[in-house]
């Protein structure tokens, strides 16, 4: 009998450690792109799950009977009753070099027709972000290629700088500048000893498929593809695609950072991003917060954008710089999401509405915008040319708010007005024209040295494009001189003295 007693009781504790932890389980509602499955006690948090035909979902929601989970494709094949299992990995993406030129989607597939993506390494799309023992302070710069910005708003490698604005100010237009910029610097110094290419990867968040593809134009006109890998998860594009975005492009950038690399992430635009986030956890049941968003929302956009950093020698000694935009309704920057992402961030460039309506683009805001990271992302050069110019047209937008109320002005007063305006013109540029550094210095060298002063306001855009054309024509040598040293010494002084007094004389 207590033989019989136990077999039965091993049997018993057999089948308890069996059924305990189970890998398959079975879809009880499907809708929305969201699965409610029950029976996989095994799974993990994050874990990809295997769906029939091919289809894979994302385990979110580990509650106590059932799991949630997110659907990575088109769910009509899959019905109550669909037989699941666990499959014991993370969503993963390809990285690498073989990326470069493509427009590849969430999961990192090609879209662009033009074959299978070459690639050996993937790597997992959620990761955890470098710590601090792992980073190193940020000092190379990211030259933007706009001179408000190169001068005013210095981004560093490493560093994470916010683009803010209403719809339609150019937020955009700064990424893609920035990017055709740091192509033209690679295609210029490919091949010289201790040079580091900047890589740049587009993610496009909820936005129109034509505007994607105008992006592409623009940075293949201006031969940046080589140098650039575009995510895309346009607005037709599931919910679950446009949230994970962002993270495939982080884990391509992190390639770059592991392997002493160097990379620049646009985020456009993390104000969808948490749109689409909202969704999948509305979706999913999980309790709403302020402006419905769940609250989670701050850390979603946290731990993306903490894993830009620069890495000291130990750790790869790359670099990953992001650049987040995101839109504001009416110039609210003391909204929900925008008030997050400018506590994540080290400085924000606000673009302001009223600024672009005027004719001033790139329609930045000095008194908004702020670089955190500062002139230690600038050369010596830009340092020395550009160390007053914020303050001066900080004190011309005051001072021309009280100045339309009364017509008596000091002397003091006027002259500043008078400076004020002439910087303002130096810095309105044409989109997709990104200036050399050299040319920038050498441009804000003449203006702190009184050579606009005599120039009437309306006449100062055309003095400027005629003496940079001067200069790139006909005295490349002193512009040389500027980008070999980085720093302006008593002979480039004199250098710089003669051209444009030799331009001036002879403008008309």
């Amino acid at each position: 009998m207590s033989s019989i007693l136990q077999e039965l009781e091993s049997q018993i504790s057999g089948l308890k450690t069996t059924t305990s932890k189970s890998n398959v389980g079975i879809v009880r509602e499907i809708g929305d792109g969201v699965a409610r499955i029950e029976g996989l006690s095994d799974v993990m948090l994050n874990e990809l799950i295997e769906f029939p035909g091919g289809l894979y979902g994302l385990a979110l929601n580990l509650e106590e009977s059932e799991v949630g989970c997110i659907l990575l494709g088109d769910e009509k094949e899959v019905i109550e009753g669909t037989e699941v299992k666990t499959t014991g990995r993370l969503l993963s993406v390809p990285v690498g070099k073989g990326l470069l030129g493509r427009v590849v989607d969430t999961l990192g597939a090609p879209v662009d027709g033009k074959g299978p993506i070459t690639s050996s390494a993937i790597y997992p799309v959620e990761k955890i972000a470098p710590g601090i023992i792992k980073r190193k302070s940020v000092s190379q710069p990211v030259q933007t290629g706009i001179m408000a910005i190169d001068a005013m708003i210095p981004i560093g490698r490493g560093q994470r700088e916010l683009i803010i604005g209403d719809r339609a100010t150019g937020k955009t237009t700064i990424a893609i500048d920035t990017i055709i910029n740091q192509a033209r610097i690679n295609k210029a110094n490919e091949g010289k000893e201790g040079f580091r290419p900047l890589y740049s990867i587009y993610v496009g968040i909820g936005q129109k498929n034509s505007n994607i593809a105008r992006s592409l134009a623009v940075l293949e006109a201006a031969g940046a593809m080589p140098y650039t890998i575009i995510v895309t998860a346009p607005a037709s594009d599931t919910a679950t695609n446009q949230y994970l975005a962002p993270f495939s492009g982080a884990a391509m950038g992190e390639w770059f950072m592991d392997n002493g690399m160097d990379a620049l992430i646009v985020y456009d635009d993390l104000s969808k991003h948490a749109v689409a986030y909202r969704q999948v956890s509305l979706l999913l049941k999980r309790p709403s917060g302020r402006e419905a968003y769940p609250g989670d929302v701050f850390y979603l956009h946290s731990r993306l954008l903490e894993r830009s950093a620069r890495v000291n020698e130990q750790n790869g000694n790359g670099s990953v710089t992001a650049l987040p935009i995101i839109e504001t309704q009416a110039g609210d920057v003391s909204a929900y999401i925008p008030t997050n992402v400018i506590s994540i961030t080290d400085g924000q460039i606000y673009l302001e509405t009223d600024l672009f309506y005027q004719g001033i683009r790139p329609a930045v805001s000095v008194g908004l915008s702020v670089s955190r990271v500062g002139s230690a992302a600038q050369i010596k050069g830009m340092k020395q040319v550009a160390g007053k110019i914020k303050g001066d047209l900080a004190q011309f937008r005051e001072l021309a708010a009280f100045a339309q109320f009364g017509s008596d002005l000091d002397a003091k007063t006027k002259g500043m007005l008078d400076r004020g305006a002439r910087i303002v013109e130096l810095f309105k540029q044409v989109q997709y024209n990104p200036l050399a550094t050299e040319v920038q210095v050498a441009t804000l060298w003449a203006m702190q040295n009184a050579y606009f002063d005599d120039v009437p306001v309306d006449k100062v855009k055309d003095f400027q494009l005629k003496l940079q054309e001067y200069l790139t024509t006909r005295k490349d040598a002193v512009l040389a001189k500027i980008r070999d040293k980085g720093a302006i010494d008593d002979d480039i002084t004199a250098d710089l003295k003669s051209a444009v007094g030799d331009f001036k004389s002879s403008y008309r």
